[in-house]
C-alpha cells in the first residue's frame, strides 16, 4: 500500500493523485547541506558523521520489518563508506542457496554464468556485502548511486534494452574491488601471502578500502546510507536467491530486495537532490530506485526496534569479513578510515590512503624498473609532479555526475612503473571510493597492452581458467593465450608485441561483444566473449573476467566456508603482478612516455569517462610542461588510433567540450 500518498489523497481529495516509481521525497532523507546551509559538496564528512551501534541496529530493524510486511526472510549486510562490515543479519535458520545468472534459468554456460553459492553456507551474506558495498563505493556528497544505477551503466547498451547504443559508461567496473587485488584491503589487514589458516578479525572496523566477495553488484537491493548530508556507508539485501540484473529498465519493477533495502535506508537515505535519478549523462537519466517509501506494503518509521525482535533470525559471521556481531564504522576521511588529508599536497585539497599507522601506502617514489629501461626509469619527483598536474586539472574540471551541477570533478589518480608497479596514489576530496582500486587497474591496463612483451606475457599465463557449474565442479577451461591469438588475427600478426601505446578507450573497444561498440549483428572484439554464440554477458565479459576467474572462485568458496585457501593479492595466475588488481576496460588512463620509451601509466577513475580520460591525458601533458618535456604522453604516431581493425578507427582518448569551472575554453585535448 502507498501508505503516504493514500493518506494525502484521503486529506485533500486530489483528482488526480499517484505515486510511486522512485521519484524521491524528503521524509527519511538526509539533509544535501551542512549546518551553515552550504551544499555538500565534500566538506559535511567529519568526525561528527559515521555508522554508531545503534544506528546499525537501526538500519537492520527496517529492513527486518520490511521483510516480514513482504512475507519473505531476507539477508541484510550493512558496511561503512570504506566497506567494514558492520554487521550481517540473517533472517533464515541457514544459508539459502543464491544463483549468479542473467537470465532465469541460464542461457550462457561461461563465466560465472550458472555458479550456486550453495544452501547452508554464507553465499547469501557474501551477495548482500557485495551490494552493500557497492551502494557505499559508487556514492559520495555528490551522487548517490545504488545498484540499480550499476545494471544501467555496465551492460551491453546504454540504456539497457536500447539496441544499436554503445555499452554502459562504466562497461566492466563490475569486476573490480575484488578480494585478490593487492589494493584493496581484508578486514585483517593487507594480504601479503595466502593465509595458512583463518585469521581473527578485528573487534572493531578498520583501515580501508576494504574487498568485495563479488566485485561490484549490478542486481538492484543496494543502496548507499547517509547522515547529514555525507555518504557514511551502504546497506545490501538478498531475498530472492537471485544474484543478478534488470535487462530491461523501460518498466519499472516491484523487485523484492529493492523494496527492503530502500526501506532499511529510512532515516539515513540518500539526499533527493543527489540520487542518480537527478544527474544525466548522453542525456539520459540514471535510475536510483524503483520504489519509493510511499509504495512500501508497511511505513518502514515504524519498524520495531532491533533489540526488541524475537523469531527474526540473527547475526551472521562470515568468513574473512565478520563476526556475529554489530560494530561501528569509521568516520570517513580521517586516518582510521583509511583515507585523510594529505599533508604534502595541502594546497590541492588532496588525500591520500593510510595504513593503521597513518602512514601513505603509497608515496611518490621512482620506478623500479630501471633493469628494464636504465635511466629512463621515472623519478620520486617526476611522479609527484604527474600526480600534482593530475589533480589540478581534476580540481579545474567541471564534474558530469556530481550535483549541484558546476561541482568539480571529484577523482582518484594513480601511477604505474612499465611492471605495473605502483609509484604514488593521491585522490580529490570526497571522490568516490571505488575508484582508487579502478585507477590502479586502468594505469596497469593501459601499461600492459602498450608494453612490446604484452603479448608475451598473456601467454606466459599457462594456467587454464576453469568454468564451474551449479554444483562448483569444472565444465571447461579457457586458456589466456587464446586471447593473444584473437587479437593478432583480429588488428595483426604484429597486435601486442610492437610497442602501440594502447588507452584504456582504444583496448576497451576491443573488448566490447559488438564491434564497433553497439551495433547489432557485428561480431565482438578480440578480448571480449561471443554474443551471437551466447558467450557474453555481465558476468561473462572475457579476457578480463577470465584474467581473475580462478582467485574470485577461490575467494568467493574460502568466504562461503569451504575448506579452501584465501587468495593472496595477486588476481593474475602470473609471478609477475604486472596487473595484479585485473584489468580494467573502460576509459580513463594513458601509457606515459620519455620520448618514444615507455614508462609507466596513469589511471583515473571517479567521475565521467570523458573527464577520466582529460585528467589523464593532460594530467601526463601538464606534467611534462613543469618537467621541460622530460616525460609526455605517446608520440601520435604509435597511438592505438592509427589502428583500423576491420575498417573501424580504434579511440584513443575522448575529452569533454568546455570541461573547465573557471574557462570557457574548448577542445583542450586537440593537438597534445
Amino acid at each position: 500500500m502507498n501508505w503516504r500518498i493514500v493518506g494525502l489523497c484521503l486529506t485533500l481529495t486530489l483528482s488526480a493523485c499517484g505515486g510511486g516509481g522512485g521519484g524521491g521525497s524528503n521524509a527519511g532523507a538526509s539533509p544535501d547541506r551542512d549546518e551553515d546551509d552550504t551544499p555538500c559538496t565534500g566538506q559535511c564528512a567529519g568526525e561528527e558523521n559515521w555508522l554508531t551501534v545503534a544506528d546499525v541496529k537501526q538500519v537492520l530493524a527496517r529492513g527486518i520489518a520490511q521483510s516480514r510486511a513482504l512475507g519473505v526472510q531476507s539477508t541484510i549486510a550493512v558496511v561503512d563508506r570504506v566497506g567494514n562490515v558492520l554487521a550481517v543479519h540473517r533472517m533464515a535458520g541457514s544459508g539459502p542457496a543464491v544463483t549468479i545468472s542473467t537470465t532465469f534459468p541460464t542461457t550462457v554456460s561461461t563465466g560465472l554464468e550458472g555458479v550456486v553459492l550453495p544452501a547452508n553456507t554464507n553465499g547469501d551474506a557474501l551477495a548482500a556485502i557485495a551490494k552493500a558495498v557497492t551502494g557505499a563505493y559508487l556514492s559520495s556528497e555528490g551522487n548517490a548511486f545504488s545498484t540499480r544505477t550499476a545494471n544501467q551503466i555496465v551492460q551491453e547498451h546504454f540504456n539497457p534494452g536500447e539496441e544499436n547504443q554503445p555499452s554502459g559508461p562504466l562497461f566492466g567496473v563490475q569486476f573490480s574491488q575484488l578480494a585478490c587485488s593487492d589494493f584493496t584491503l581484508a578486514a585483517t589487514g593487507p594480504q601479503t601471502a595466502v593465509p595458512a589458516a583463518p585469521v581473527t578479525l578485528p573487534q572493531t572496523a578498520t583501515v580501508g578500502p576494504q574487498r568485495s566477495p563479488l566485485g561490484l553488484s549490478a542486481d538492484p537491493g543496494g543502496f548507499p546510507l547517509y547522515k547529514n548530508g555525507t555518504a557514511v556507508g551502504g546497506v545490501g539485501v538478498i531475498a530472492d536467491g537471485r544474484y543478478s540484473i534488470d535487462k530491461n529498465i523501460l518498466d519499472t519493477d516491484r523487485d523484492i530486495d529493492e523494496q527492503i533495502a530502500f526501506a532499511a535506508t529510512f532515516g539515513y537515505a540518500a539526499p533527493v537532490d543527489r540520487r542518480a535519478d537527478r544527474i544525466t549523462v548522453e542525456g539520459k537519466t540514471f535510475r536510483f530506485s524503483d520504489v519509493d517509501f510511499g509504495d512500501l506494503p508497511e511505513d518502514p518509521e515504524q519498524a520495531p526496534a532491533y533489540d526488541s525482535l524475537t523469531g527474526a533470525g540473527g547475526l551472521v559471521a562470515v568468513r574473512g569479513y565478520s563476526r556475529n556481531q554489530i560494530i561501528a564504522g569509521t568516520a570517513f576521511g580521517r586516518p582510521g578510515s583509511g583515507i585523510r588529508p594529505a599533508t604534502d599536497f595541502a594546497d590541492l585539497d588532496a588525500f591520500v590512503f593510510v595504513d593503521q599507522g597513518n602512514n601513505n601506502r603509497f608515496p611518490p617514489r621512482a620506478g623500479t624498473d630501471s633493469a628494464q629501461l636504465g635511466g629512463a626509469a621515472l623519478s620520486a619527483a617526476e611522479v609527484r609532479q604527474l600526480l600534482r598536474s593530475a589533480i589540478t586539472v581534476a580540481n579545474r574540471a567541471r564534474a558530469q555526475i556530481r550535483r549541484p551541477v558546476g561541482s568539480q570533478a571529484r577523482v582518484t589518480v594513480s601511477i604505474v612503473d612499465s611492471q605495473g608497479e605502483i609509484l604514488g596514489m593521491l585522490r580529490t576530496r570526497d571522490a568516490p571510493v571505488f575508484g582508487a582500486d579502478v585507477s590502479l587497474q586502468k594505469a596497469r591496463t593501459a601499461t600492459i597492452f602498450s608494453s612490446p612483451d604484452a603479448a608475451a606475457f598473456f601467454r606466459g599465463i599457462t594456467t587454464p581458467t576453469t568454468y564451474v557449474d551449479a554444483n562448483l565442479q569444472p565444465k571447461a577451461q579457457v586458456l589466456i593465450p587464446d586471447y593473444v591469438d584473437a587479437a593478432q588475427t583480429f588488428i595483426g600478426p604484429q597486435a601486442l608485441t610492437d610497442g602501440t601505446a594502447f588507452s584504456d578507450r582504444a583496448g576497451g573497444n576491443l573488448s566490447r561483444p559488438f564491434y564497433p561498440d553497439g551495433i547489432r549483428g557485428n561480431p565482438n572484439g578480440p578480448f571480449s566473449k561471443s554474443f551471437a554464440n551466447n558467450e557474453w554477458s555481465v558476468f561473462s565479459s572475457g579476457m578480463q573476467l577470465d584474467l581473475s576467474l580462478n582467485k574470485i572462485l577461490q575467494h568467493v568458496l574460502f568466504a562461503a566456508g569451504a575448506d579452501a585457501p584465501d587468495v593472496g593479492p595477486n588476481c593474475v595466475e602470473s609471478a609477475a603482478p604486472r596487473i595484479a588488481n585485473g584489468t580494467q576496460i573502460f576509459p580513463g588512463s594513458v601509457p606515459i612516455y620519455r620520448g618514444s620509451t615507455l614508462v609507466g601509466g596513469i589511471g583515473v577513475s571517479g567521475d565521467g569517462i570523458d573527464q577520466d580520460d582529460m585528467i589523464s591525458f593532460l594530467g601526463v601533458h601538464e606534467a611534462g610542461l613543469a618537467l621541460g618535456g622530460a616525460i609526455n604522453n605517446a608520440p601520435p604516431e604509435i597511438r592505438a588510433d592509427r589502428l583500423s581493425p576491420a575498417g573501424e578507427r580504434l579511440r584513443y582518448v575522448q575529452c569533454p567540450q568546455t570541461p573547465y569551472i573557471d574557462s570557457d575554453e574548448q577542445q583542450v585535448c586537440s593537438g597534445k
